[in-house]
């Protein structure tokens, strides 16, 4: 190894991706350019991990000359990947931080489809914890009110058939009176 290698860096964060129980992709992004840079690569990739953690019972792994924190939960498998020499405990924050974060605003509810539902608050709180790879926040509460997520407000995607059709009734009552 080169001494360059070895200088801390802010960028420690190489990805982070989420897969489902049958090692689909839900979310990914990888901050490192060089270090997957096809669409083939990257699932190729994210393959190797979900088949080499999927049944284990461990948080940490190392592939690929890569160091991989993980969580699973109902049907989802978190993952955050830095070099192989990033502090693991740094990488674990991350990884706490995301599921944490996503628990609230998913309302406990981790699992696929609740995920897939509410994917824009997904990207939002992804994006306000690392950005381009550097660790911006590790606290679930801050990263919250950041994005001005609250667990008792209703998303666009929870209203009632018959609001929007209250809605949409108001809209054209207002178009036909002008």
């Amino acid at each position: 190894m080169d001494s360059t290698s070895l200088e801390p860096s802010l960028y420690t964060v190489k990805a982070v991706f989420i897969l489902d129980n049958d090692g689909n992709r839900l979310l990914s992004k990888y901050y490192d350019p060089e270090l997957y840079p096809s669409m083939k690569e990257q699932k190729n990739f994210e393959r190797n991990v979900f088949n080499k953690t999927h049944k284990a019972d461990n948080e940490i792994a190392f592939l690929e000359g890569m160091t991989i924190v993980y969580k699973g939960s109902i049907d989802l498998f978190f993952y955050v990947v830095g070099s192989a020499q990033e502090n693991e405990l740094m990488l674990m924050s991350v990884l706490n931080c995301l599921f944490d974060s996503l628990s609230q605003i998913l309302r406990k509810n981790v699992e696929r489809r609740c995920l897939l539902d509410n994917m824009e608050g997904v990207f939002l709180v992804v994006d306000e914890i690392i950005d381009g790879g550097v660790i911006l926040e590790s606290d679930p509460q801050q990263v919250l009110q950041k994005v001005s997520y609250r667990a008792d407000e209703n998303p666009l995607s929870e209203q009632s058939v018959a609001q929007v059709l209250q809605s949409a009734k108001e809209q054209i009552k207002w178009s036909i009176l002008k």
